[in-house]
């Protein structure tokens, strides 16, 4: 499990302009410190507004941008991390992943990689990763930059959705998984077996969601724009899950992917 990233954070898409600033605001005065942006989002300018009017210190956070697939070319990618940079304002980032593979290998494989390795070289980011990577483009992506320079691969993970082909050749390669949509858009709130378990534990669905996901040893970065749902939802760092509970949540795996745009690679689960 990679130790400098925070097992928690918080999703940022669609947290734009002064509400945007204002939610991650609250979502810092909650206790969020690992702050999730991309270039796409258009939340980088906000996610650092919201950084420097918190008061709290620019090292007590960890922030993560990402690289767009229409920036992966050579000619485009380091300007693209520099116009990030400047966007958020608060020197290098401490992730800076690959939102998503280019389709059809249109811009090389390697060609991007190499250019990620050469952003963290000079000082643009911390920590480098991928996201929405297959087993495939994970071992290229190793052999290629060496075990344990891929801190991580983001990747839709939920109950629903608990692919474990894609976890166990991740632990393969030394490469911890990070959860986008853990959540599953909000469905796991309603569901029967969560809520039973959240009975037990005194608290949500959501908060059980997580806790599960983060027992498996995933991160988590789930978004919210409610205080009470923040709050929910950071309290999952302190869930419990006993052995039995785990064994039930992972019956609920039924392969249900919510973000599947024409892009996508052949997933593995």
């Amino acid at each position: 499990m990679n130790a400098e990233i925070p097992i928690l954070g918080l999703g940022t898409y669609g947290r734009t302009g002064s509400k945007g600033t204002n939610d991650i605001l609250e979502a810092i005065s909650v206790g969020y410190r690992h702050l999730d942006t991309a270039q796409t989002y258009n939340t980088e300018s906000t996610v650092g507004d919201a950084v420097r009017r918190s008061g709290v210190a620019r090292e007590k956070f960890f922030i993560t941008s990402k690289v767009a697939d229409y920036n992966l070319e050579k000619s485009k990618f380091l300007p693209s991390v520099e116009l990030s940079l400047d966007t958020i304002g608060l020197g290098a980032v401490d992730l800076l992943l690959i939102h998503w593979p280019s389709p059809g290998e249109a811009v090389p494989l390697e060609h991007y990689l190499e250019a990620l390795a050469v952003a963290q070289q000079r000082g643009f980011a911390r920590l480098i990763g991928v996201s929405n990577f297959t087993i495939s483009l994970m071992e290229r992506a190793v052999a290629m930059l060496g075990k344990g320079t891929i801190a991580t691969n983001q990747v839709e993970i939920h109950p629903y959705l608990q692919a474990p082909k894609l976890c166990l050749h991740a632990k393969s390669l030394a490469i911890q998984l990070t959860a986008y949509q853990p959540l599953a858009q909000g469905r796991v709130s309603t569901d029967l077996v969560l809520n039973a378990i959240a009975k037990k534990h005194n608290t949500t669905a959501s908060a059980i969601a997580l806790a599960f996901l983060m027992s498996e040893g995933h991160i988590v970065i789930p978004a919210s724009s409610k205080v009470e749902h923040l709050v929910d939802n950071f309290s999952a760092t302190s869930v419990h899950l006993l052995p039995v509970d785990i064994a039930e949540i992972q019956t609920l795996e039924r392969a249900l992917r919510v973000i599947n745009p024409t892009m996508s690679p052949k997933w593995d689960d």
